[in-house]
């Protein structure tokens, strides 16, 4: 079943779906007026990729691609982001790109989840963060009016776009909610220390099991404590990620502890994340290394490096920032619905 009463073919499934599908229309409609008033390049890069992406918890697809002669083959992947390819654009020599790409992510299903999704991804060579930031103000402005819609509602919280956002620090949310000291718990940023959060997270009457790492346990009480509030009344930027969160983010200048990324938030719902992005081969290549060894320990599994783009990184990429945002997620907030299958024309059926 896909979450629909009936198929998603019937004509009374479609007519109740509709509303939310004209939204869509007019959410999308806006986003290409503003990418297109910020002079961006709309890119399409391929579905199909030699690393889907490295973050050690998303499972892809996997297929196998086919030469001419039957000893041509090769496994690719379905890619969870168009983030590899669309830095090689930077590289290549793209300085302003934007692409609207359908991406997919396996064992994935929930009211704000689906194996094939909507991405909204862009690049700014030349930017910083700050730069992002003003750029989602503006869109989701752009969307919210384009769709009727003056304040967002969703799981009983209420935020308005149209006011001051506000921006906290992922240690000041940690402080806040949970009156957890969070970066006291990485003395080393790179290798923080699981015993220190665990039992902070305890005090403030967090579960926490025996072989629970620090990410285990940090995502529990980003679950627990903290994205349930975010958002509320204001969208809200959550900033300034710890350094062994960093993922394909840069150290922020100023205070190594820390790496420049932010996610966007409204009305509990992440709705993007942004990364001042790495451009050093090696450090990168560290990274996935990383990445990949705690994947085989969890999963026993090793997703492929993309070689070439740590190749494209080495040649040269210009200092630039990025974001990803869950298009099919900002269309459920200006369309008022809370199921993200109320907004797809086609929802892939559940197994």
């Amino acid at each position: 079943m896909t979450g629909l009463k009936h198929p998603w073919w019937y004509p009374e499934s479609l007519s109740r779906r509709l509303p939310n599908l004209v939204a869509r229309g007019r959410v999308l409609a806006a986003t290409r007026a503003f990418m297109a008033g910020q002079e961006l390049v709309e890119v399409e890069t391929p579905a199909l990729q030699i690393s889907p992406g490295m973050e050690p918890h998303l499972l892809s697809f996997v297929t196998e691609l086919r030469g001419v002669h039957p000893d041509q083959r090769r496994l690719l992947h379905l890619h969870t982001s168009p983030e590899f390819a669309m830095k090689k654009l930077l590289v290549a020599g793209m300085p302003r790109i934007w692409q609207l790409a359908k991406v997919f992510r396996n064992g994935e299903r929930s009211d704000t989840h689906h194996p094939e999704f909507s991405m909204l991804e862009w690049y700014r060579a030349g930017a910083e963060l700050a730069d992002l930031m003003d750029d989602c103000v503006a869109l989701v402005r752009a969307a919210a009016h384009a769709a009727g819609r003056d304040r967002f509602r969703f799981r009983g919280l209420v935020c308005d776009p149209y006011v001051d956002w506000h921006t906290v620090t992922v240690a000041e949310a940690f402080q806040a909610y949970a009156g957890i000291d969070l970066l006291a718990t990485a003395p080393d940023p790179y290798v923080p220390d699981r015993s220190l959060l665990a039992e902070a997270a305890s005090r403030a009457g967090i579960r926490v099991a025996e072989d629970d790492r620090w990410d285990d346990i940090f995502f529990r009480v980003m679950f627990e404590r903290i994205e349930p509030v975010l958002g509320a009344g204001a969208p809200t930027f959550l900033t300034d990620y710890p350094l062994s969160m960093a993922a394909l983010s840069r150290p922020k200048a100023g205070d190594p502890r820390l790496s420049e990324r932010f996610e966007l938030y409204i009305c509990g719902l992440e709705l993007a994340n942004a990364f001042g992005e790495l451009t050093d081969a090696a450090a990168q290549r560290a990274r996935f290394e990383a990445d990949l060894a705690l994947q085989e320990r969890l999963y026993g599994r090793r997703t492929p490096i993309d070689e070439e783009f740590l190749a494209a990184l080495a040649y040269g990429m210009p200092d630039s920032a990025g974001i990803a945002l869950g298009f099919d997620r900002l269309v459920m907030l200006c369309a008022g619905v809370e199921t993200i299958e109320a907004v797809l024309w086609a929802p892939v059926t559940a197994p």
